[in-house]
């Protein structure tokens, strides 16, 4: 087949690999330069968090050793209080497992590559969708350029002009649910060469309605996000005042930002966003058209799954792929059941921040995790919500289900055993006999 993706982001040039292991031919169509010819934008570098599922979506394709291969494995979180005490809590009760910081330039050039390395992969750069007939497949382009396709996947993100043709159809659902949140990034350089904090960490600063966080980078630096109200973020508009307010509130981090000011007042702030749309796909005539990754259902980066999340697509389609024989509207249609998932991780990572930004801090919220991982070192098979969403590829539909199975059996087996105790007291006491034997 000659398929078409829209968007060369890492969703898109993840599937052209799959695609092309299966034999078809895809164009890939990029508004952007090309990334390995030009630096990433100023201020989008946001490092990824790559755990289990996306892992594996590299692992079938062999290209989980060169994509990773400068990932930095983060264990667990380092939380800094506002005076400047560190605690750290591991992300599995043996601390075996981690998720990786990367940053998402250094990934999308390499899987960039191996995409263009695949027979029958081609990129074409600075093509900006501007119409899409979903009756001709005809595509066009605000360098004036037309194309036509049989098959068309939008992989463009969470502004996707895919989508935005497919929601002028009859019977097409979507919504979009934003965040009174924006993010901005800063940074932390290494000192004569060495990390200044511990690079086995997720670094998280809570502070109640905010929160920045820090993932290493191979060159010893550290990328920040602010995750603050927008009315935070426009109050600091003098060199003065940003300075003021983070001595106050990032003690520990102030002195380590030298690039402070040119950072928060230059780079841009983004915007947190939810988007859901129903159906992913149309077929009309011979044309069929399709969503993938935050095209589909884009979702705040606050549970690490947004990349995980898109490459687990790629793996499902794959999937879908293989059912259908390779009949891409009946696939695209079987695609559909993972909307079941993408709905419950969407929901999780809206309820994540607020665990990020409000409770990781708390005594209860600790005491919560220690007995958590009692729970998992002493009962064979029990898991937490994290490792099940983080570091296993259990549907993600199946993770709470799972989670409530594990409490309820927890629970059963605590009553149980207060029954016993309770028994065992008053039988003491002489309250309870013995049955006489026969």
């Amino acid at each position: 087949m000659e398929v078409t993706i829209v968007g060369a982001g890492l969703v898109g040039c993840l599937l052209a690999c799959y695609l092309a292991r299966r034999g078809h031919h895809v164009t890939l169509y990029e508004r952007r330069p090309d990334p390995r010819e030009r630096g990433p934008d100023r201020g989008r570098s946001i490092n990824l968090a790559i755990s289990q599922r996306g892992i594996d979506a590299l692992r079938r394709l062999g290209l989980d050793g060169k994509a990773l291969h400068a990932a930095l494995p983060m264990a667990g979180r380092m939380m800094h209080a506002p005076g400047g005490a560190l605690s750290f809590q591991p992300y599995s009760a043996d601390r075996s497992q981690a998720i990786n910081s990367i940053g998402r330039a250094d990934l999308n050039r390499e899987l960039l590559e191996a995409a263009t390395a695949q027979p029958g992969v081609e990129v074409r750069f600075g093509c900006r969708l501007t119409g899409l007939d979903e009756r001709t497949g005809r595509l066009r382009f605000e360098s004036g350029e037309e194309a036509e396709a049989g098959v068309v996947i939008g992989a463009d993100g969470a502004y996707s002009a895919v989508r935005a043709r497919l929601q002028q159809l009859p019977g097409v659902s979507f919504s979009q649910e934003y965040l009174d949140y924006g993010y901005k990034e800063l940074s932390i350089p290494a000192r004569n060469g060495a990390f200044v904090l511990d690079p086995g960490a997720l670094h998280i600063w809570p502070r109640g309605r905010s929160m920045m966080i820090a993932l290493p980078n191979p060159d010893r630096s550290f990328t920040c996000t602010l995750f603050w109200p927008h009315s935070t973020l426009d109050s600091l508009d003098t060199p003065q005042r940003i300075r003021a307010y983070f001595a106050e509130h990032y003690r520990d981090a102030f002195g380590l930002m030298p690039d402070l000011i040119p950072d928060f007042q230059g780079n841009p702030v983004g915007h947190l966003v939810t988007m859901r749309c129903a159906p992913w796909h149309a077929r009309i005539g011979d044309v069929a058209v399709g969503l993938i990754g935050d095209a589909a259902h884009a979702i705040v980066p606050f549970y690490g799954q947004g990349a995980n999340c898109g490459f687990e697509d790629c793996v499902e389609l794959d999937r879908c792929l293989d059912e259908a024989g390779d009949d891409f509207p009946r696939a695209l249609e079987l695609f559909e059941r993972r909307k079941s998932d993408t709905d419950v991780i969407a929901r999780l990572a809206l309820d994540n921040f607020v665990e990020m930004r409000d409770k990781v801090g708390s005594r209860l919220f600790l005491a919560g995790k220690r007995l958590e991982h009692a729970l998992e070192r002493a009962l064979p098979g029990y898991v937490s919500r994290y490792e099940l969403v983080s570091f296993s590829t259990t549907p993600y539909s199946q993770v709470e289900r799972r989670v409530a199975r594990q409490r309820g059996i927890v629970l059963a087996a605590a009553g149980a055993a207060l029954a016993a105790l309770a028994f065992a007291a008053r039988r003491g006491r002489g309250l309870v006999r013995a049955p006489e034997a026969d």
